[in-house]
């Protein structure tokens, strides 16, 4: 198809006209991405030139990047707490965007344990959704006739709050899912989900996966693709469909729902689209019976092309067991994107996950780039680092991703560590290491050494009256279980070993250290369901002696030997658990409830 744009043999011919379009926006942005990147700062600046926050900082409506850059300063988000906690708490003034903050996307949580509040503006879901409208078009360059068929996506919404101000304050998916750019998304046959919005916006968490899971089974012919947000999501979706598939055969062979779904609309939407179907019940339940569960998703959707998951950063530890539960098809991952922004897209989603790299969009944000060194420990504040703009980055090297948004974010450190791999046209291309000072992650929860620390501490107190201590612990995210869970290897001290601490005291030792761990974490385990209670082994006394002895023994020096907080290697594990003596697992919930965020 002819079209008006820059050659497409990069990328390839579109498979509509839409995709042309589509694939035209790609080629064109990517193409001038330093000037693209001047209209978004001018933009952003000029707009919000008048709040309280840039004219603190005296800009007096300049717009040039290096007015800009020698004026403002580099941030975290402990520095923008004062401005966060007053729009949180009404204050309704232009503190840092000129435009209403419409609400608060939640993020992981701070170093107290709250979650981040990241402020956003209405225009935001233009922007995300612009970014959305790319995903398929470069999909369909790789995997041709998906419009002939439906993805099997099990998405969700989280519980959400209202700050004491009255602003919502919910995660970005969420958000979106409840806005009308996704509840009256207009008819792409290219991008049509099998569960209905009914299913994914009920806020029980049961009832809305046995909805999505019973619609993907009915209108399994009909898949073509298989997919949740993040690799841990498709895995417990598996997890439920093992536990569940006798009710859920039942429903389809019988054409009744199960009376556990209770929500109005979906039982409304249910009721129309389920009727008796013995044959497809007998196929289902032929193979959830088998003892093997290799390739169970392959078997039963058969036409699945591939997963679409995101597989990069710490989802990486789950593509062992999505290549057992898959058969092994293609892994796609296809953009990448935050609460504080949405960046950039995959180019070629069909590559390997050890390949993936994404492609930087530049009119989604102003993008810096803070030259990463793996063993520095930041930077004085007297001596701030020279940050590098996006067209000036350097393949192979590491940076900390700087973000100035539309809703009022000013040199921003996300916390995101990445190492350019490429370039498309002049955008650079990403491949994501990891998240800054992360240790622990099993779904969207992040733990850092900080936390663990605290959790520890808190936890050992427990210990006292037997007069026993935690002489040195590590840690580990156990994903051969789902969901997944935290693991803590625990040395203890004793002065009498015939005072020992019981199964149940240590049992209660794995709830206190849940308790003290953040609400991410806790949402987790108590709402959502996407963590297993935490598990802590002890090991015998020497045990980490002989983890320095082995880490010496393979270069380590000696005198810069630290424990590692977080291990991950076969060989350190497998040291580990020979040397365990007992296993204790928590033996309930810790608290949450949707208002507790700390």
């Amino acid at each position: 198809m002819a079209v008006d744009s820059p050659p497409l043999s990069q990328l390839g011919p579109p498979a509509c006209e839409r995709d042309a379009k589509a694939l035209h926006f790609i080629e064109e942005t990517t193409s001038h991405a330093d000037s693209v990147q001047d209209r978004v700062l001018t933009e952003i600046l000029t707009r919000n030139s008048q709040t309280e926050y840039l004219t603190r900082f005296k800009l007096n409506g300049a717009t040039d990047r290096e007015t800009f850059k020698s004026k403002l300063p580099i941030i975290t988000y402990e520095d923008l707490q004062p401005e966060i906690h007053r729009i949180a708490n009404g204050d309704r003034s232009a503190i840092l965007s000129a435009l209403p903050i419409s609400e608060f996307l939640t993020s992981s949580g701070t170093s107290a344990g709250e979650r981040k509040l990241m402020p956003t503006i209405k225009e935001e879901l233009d922007r995300r959704r612009l970014l959305y409208s790319l995903l398929m078009p470069v999909m369909n360059l790789y995997v041709p006739g998906l419009e002939r068929g439906k993805g099997l996506y099990f998405l969700f919404v989280k519980s959400e709050t209202r700050t004491p101000g009255g602003l919502l304050a919910r995660p970005v998916l969420t958000s979106y899912y409840k806005s009308d750019h996704f509840k009256t998304r207009p008819y792409d046959p290219y991008n049509v989900y099998t569960s209905p919005n009914e299913a994914i916006l009920c806020p029980d968490s049961f009832q809305s996966m046995y909805a999505q899971m019973l619609c993907g089974l009915l209108q399994r012919q009909q898949v073509l693709r298989v997919g949740a947000v993040f690799a841990s999501g498709l895995l417990r979706a598996i997890r439920f469909l093992q536990l569940n598939w006798p009710q859920l055969t039942q429903d389809i062979e019988t054409g009744a729902l199960n009376p556990k779904l209770t929500d109005p609309s979906l039982r409304e939407y249910m009721d129309k689209i389920l009727k008796p179907n013995p044959e497809l019940a007998e196929c289902v339940r032929h193979e959830c019976s088998k003892d093997n569960w290799e390739g169970i998703i392959a078997r039963i959707w058969q036409n699945t092309k591939y997963l679409d998951v995101i597989v990069t950063g710490a989802m990486a530890q789950y593509i062992p067991t999505l290549d057992y539960y898959s058969g092994g098809l293609p892994l796609a991952c296809t953009m990448y994107a935050s609460s504080e922004c949405y960046f950039g897209l995959n180019l070629n989603p069909m590559c390997k996950p050890s390949q993936v790299s994404y492609t930087i969009m530049p009119n989604m944000a102003y993008f810096e780039f803070l030259p990463h060194e793996p063993d520095s420990f930041g930077f004085p504040r007297d001596s701030p680092p020279k940050l590098v703009d996006l067209v000036d980055v350097q393949v192979g090297k590491e940076y900390e991703l700087v973000i100035t948004t539309y809703a009022g974010l000013y040199r921003y450190r996300v916390g995101d560590i990445l190492r350019v791999t490429g370039f498309h046209n002049s955008a650079p291309q990403f491949h994501f290491v990891r998240r800054k000072n992360v240790l622990l992650s099993i779904d969207s929860d992040k733990t850092d050494e900080a936390e663990l620390q605290k959790a520890v501490e808190n936890a050992s107190r427990l210990l006292r009256e037997f007069n026993i201590s935690v002489v040195e612990y590590t840690s580990y995210a156990d994903t051969r279980t789902i969901p997944g869970h935290y693991v803590i290897y625990w040395e203890l001290l004793g002065k009498d070993s015939a005072n020992s601490p019981t199964d149940e005291v240590l049992k209660q030792c794995c709830l206190a250290m849940e308790e003290s761990l953040n609400s991410v974490y806790r949402q987790g385990r108590v709402a959502d369901n996407s963590i297993g209670p935490l598990e802590i082994r002890v090991v015998k006394t020497g045990t980490f002696e002989e983890l320095m002895d082995y880490a010496i023994s393979r270069g380590a020096s000696i005198n810069q030997y630290k424990v590692p907080r977080c291990v991950n290697f076969t060989p350190i594990m497998e040291l580990l658990d020979s040397r365990v003596v007992s296993s204790h697992f928590s033996p309930a919930s810790p608290h949450w409830t949707p208002e507790r965020r700390r």
